[in-house]
């Protein structure tokens, strides 16, 4: 049995006064469809295809400063379906979400910006993209999860080596 008396009671520091909050802090205030598009260019024919669709995903990150600690991350999806027929679906998804985020460095609001808040927000744009499909009279298209946070430190360890390839060698021998 543990002594009482040596029981930590006061987990959280004291509020600041006025109930202000001057720590770090980063979120998601809210998110909406931005634009949608869901296209079934060959219906009714599609329906009696019977050759089995190459499916084709593309998708994209943006983030932009709204106000002050205000910004707006937007992830753009774009997956279409096709055979040797045509197009059999296409869906075009900007999904974005505003994010507010203080007292951060600037290394740790850009990796807010472009790995955290998509990874908050994929999901519903997930579904949505599911939907769509669905509502266009196909199967629906469940998108696998994307490592966001893994696709972030590649683009930076590419982003370094290409600077370091801009510098070049020293020239000549010493």
């Amino acid at each position: 049995m543990a002594d009482e008396g040596n029981i930590i009671t006061d987990l959280n520091p004291a509020p600041a006064p006025n109930g202000a909050d001057e720590g770090p802090a980063a979120g998601i205030i809210s998110q909406y469809v931005k634009d949608l598009s869901v296209e079934n260019p060959n219906a009714p024919q599609v329906y009696n295809w019977t050759e089995a669709p190459q499916i084709d995903v593309q998708f994209n990150i943006g983030a932009q400063q709204i106000d002050g600690d205000i910004h707006e991350v937007e992830l753009k999806i774009v997956a279409a379906a096709k055979t040797s027929e045509g197009t059999a679906y296409a869906v075009d998804l900007s999904y974005a979400g505003l994010v507010g985020m203080r007292g951060l460095d600037e290394n740790t609001a850009h990796a807010f910006l472009f790995a955290e808040a998509p990874r908050i927000l994929f999901p519903f744009a997930r579904r949505i993209i599911a939907d769509s499909v669905r509502d266009a009279g196909f199967t629906p298209l469940m998108l696998d999860p994307i490592d966001f946070n893994g696709l972030y430190m590649q683009q930076l360890a590419a982003a370094a080596e290409q600077q370091g390839e801009g510098q070049g060698a020293p020239a000549g021998n010493a």
